[in-house]
């Protein structure tokens, strides 16, 4: 979700700066259970004793070995049981615990919410999928031929803005600074485009903009009102939001990220996610992810009709991912990840086994050219899902 050259340039420097920084582990026998108000406790032996302790130490292990501060992690599994912690710390100078009721910025996990509120219009039938992007956006280079579809399954050919070079500059340079959608677009449309549409899978945070703008004019009200009216408020997802700048609902974790003009690692946590708007500007919570999940994967906001046509999924070029509209599939995991400046994340639904897995991180420093949600994910489902592992092998940014 972050601009790219940065994870290119720096990683293995930084990798070294985010390990070496001051980290304090919670014991197994302190992790946190939920603390959310109003929620039962997740019982600490949840999966049984045996799998628990086993979670915990491979959690850990995944934790210190790409140097990630702090984790919240939370694995529902009918019939055998839940698995609900935070470890590490939400902020490495105090060394603060990471707990498990702390809002986190989300990433590119926002698709998934600004897919689904484009797939609303379809049901209401104020938009069609293969409706160029012209029609409701003007200026786009060669949108006559570029659809909604090709937009939502990352197929549209468009320059991604967040590879521009004064893009990078500009946010790096000043990240509190506010982002317009049309100053996004631009940066996006000052290259030439990089594929006939519809003939190559290329994560491109310009193509979600674009849905954003058309969910804003078809829907007749700002995007975060009509996400909160026909999304947010139906799927009973109360402590999640579209923020305005850069407000972030407390209790959070400190956020760290590498600048990719000083190679330092900084604390992101206040930057201003105006730059990755409908492509990756939400804040949730781990018990609303949970609801969330199940879904966007299942399509219960949606015509049946409508989500098969999410659903219908495309290679990658990634080995065992493949994509829909702003969702991907990967080892039978049905959902997203989210990765920007400080925070990383990953929510996702596993169908065969009604099992859903929420990882929240703050940190998006890549280890050993991978993310680190991706980390964590992958070792947790190799212990619980042998059979259906989470296996994205790079960033799809």
């Amino acid at each position: 979700m972050r601009p790219t050259p940065s994870r290119r340039q720096f990683s293995a420097a930084l990798l070294a700066a985010s390990v070496l920084a001051p980290l304090t582990a919670v014991p197994a026998a302190a992790l946190q259970s939920s603390g959310r108000p109003g929620r039962r406790a997740c019982p600490p032996d949840g999966l049984g004793p045996e799998l628990t302790a086993r979670l915990d130490r491979t959690i850990e292990e995944a934790r210190r070995e790409a140097g990630i501060p702090g984790i919240v992690t939370g694995l529902w599994m009918p019939g055998r049981g839940n698995y609900v912690r935070a470890t590490g710390v939400a902020d490495t100078a105090s060394g603060t615990p990471m707990t498990t009721d702390v809002f986190v910025r989300i990433g590119s996990e926002t698709k998934t919410f600004t897919v689904t509120a484009l797939l609303k219009l379809v049901d209401d039938r104020k938009i069609r999928l293969d409706d160029p992007i012209s029609k409701y956006v003007a200026g786009v280079p060669n949108g006559r031929r570029i659809t909604l579809r090709h937009l939502a399954e990352m197929r549209s050919g468009l320059f991604p803005y967040t590879a521009d070079q004064d893009f990078i500059e500009a946010l790096f340079s000043d990240p509190s600074r506010s982002f317009t959608p049309a100053e996004l677009l631009r940066h996006g449309f000052r290259h030439p485009n990089t594929a006939a549409p519809g003939t190559t899978f290329q994560y491109c945070n310009t193509n979600l903009i674009l849905l954003g703008l058309v969910v804003e004019r078809v829907g007749g009200r700002p995007f975060a009102d009509f996400l909160r009216e026909r999304v947010l408020r139906p799927a009973r997802l109360h402590r999640t939001f579209f923020p305005g700048g850069a407000e972030f609902p407390e209790p959070h974790p400190h956020g760290y990220t590498d600048d990719i003009l000083t190679g330092e690692v900084v604390d992101a946590t206040d930057w201003n996610p105006s730059w990755a708007w409908t492509a990756g500007a939400m804040i949730s919570d781990l018990h609303d992810l949970r609801r969330w999940a199940e879904i966007v994967a299942t399509g219960k906001l949606l015509s049946a009709a409508t989500q098969r046509e999410r659903l219908k999924m495309l290679p990658t070029g990634f080995p065992g991912t493949r994509y829909g509209l702003g969702i991907l599939e990967t080892g039978g995991w049905i959902g997203h990840n989210g990765s920007l400046p400080g925070y990383e994340s990953v929510t996702v639904h596993l169908p065969s086994k009604k099992a859903t897995l929420v990882l929240l991180l703050n940190t998006d420093i890549t280890h050993e050219g991978q993310e680190p949600s991706s980390l964590v994910a992958r070792a947790i489902t190799e212990v619980v899902t042998p059979d259906n592992i989470y296996d994205r092998p790079a960033p799809l940014n």
